[in-house]
């Protein structure tokens, strides 16, 4: 299955997404991790959501296969789409659900690299600050987590975007949890500064590709169906600013959806 960056698609479940790619800028108001590429201009990593179950729900089998493809692509980063921790986030920077979802699983020599996280739905259900915090790096120097930011590999620009704030049933109807909004409200505001760093850095990037990950599906034909908030908000600035690919997670499955004109 190849995508429109003619990139080599895996799917190992739940959702992992491999992508080859062979060397641009964006700036705004987003935090920036820059990633060069290897020698050869080349660059490729995996994409995994919804993943942190302690080693259940066949955790630990897909993290032995991303090992394996890893290692076969020589990857160069992992990026998770968010849900980093069932059910309901971390409790604190001391939560062993840390150790035990992440670092005790994620063991093979080829997954020893940069992990570029943004949060989900159950990430805001517990100590949001915690999954932010510096102190977990330094527990695992692979674990990088911001709310929305820029990772520029010259050749693409990904921009990771919070997509929870966007989603209006977690304020009004929350369904007995309690989202950790610290950081988020006023909402009003920040998901208009959100909107407008996204476009400004979409809009100075120079690089050949642009790519946007956020946690929320935007169009799926899986079970929680196209995330609104994000079809009216958001997909108008992507197709604007002639983004490529966005990947998500929240599904738990595996989709490649195309428009007519891409």
């Amino acid at each position: 299955m190849a995508t429109s960056l003619t990139s080599s698609l895996i799917s190992l479940a739940p959702l992992i997404l491999a992508m080859m790619m062979c060397l641009g800028s964006a700036c705004a108001n987003l935090e920036r991790f820059e990633h060069l590429p290897k020698p050869n201009g080349s660059l490729s990593f995996l994409v995994v959501g919804d993943w942190g179950r302690r080693g259940l729900y066949n955790q630990t089998e897909v993290a032995l296969q991303m090992g394996i493809i890893g290692e076969m692509m020589d990857i160069d980063f992992v990026a998770s789409t968010g849900d980093n921790f069932y059910d309901n986030g971390l409790t604190g920077v001391d939560d062993p659900a840390f150790n035990e979802s992440f670092s005790k699983i994620y063991t093979a020599p080829s997954l020893q690299k940069p992990w570029y996280n943004v949060l989900g739905n159950h990430d805001y259900r517990g100590d949001v600050e915690a999954q932010l915090s510096p102190i977990l790096r330094a527990l695992d120097s692979r674990w990088l987590c911001s709310r929305s930011f820029i990772v520029n590999a010259e050749i693409v620009d990904i921009l990771f975007v919070d997509t929870n704030p966007f989603v209006d049933e977690y304020f009004t109807k929350p369904g007995g949890y309690n989202y950790d909004w610290r950081g988020v409200l006023p909402r009003e505001k920040y998901l208009s500064n959100l909107l407008k760093d996204v476009d400004s850095a979409l809009k100075e990037s120079r690089a050949k590709w642009k790519i946007v990950a956020g946690h929320h599906t935007i169009k799926t034909a899986g079970f929680h169906g196209d995330t609104e908030e994000l079809v009216k908000q958001l997909l108008p600035i992507l197709e604007e600013n002639h983004v490529d690919l966005y990947i998500n997670g929240h599904d738990h499955c595996l989709e490649h959806i195309s428009t007519a004109d891409r």
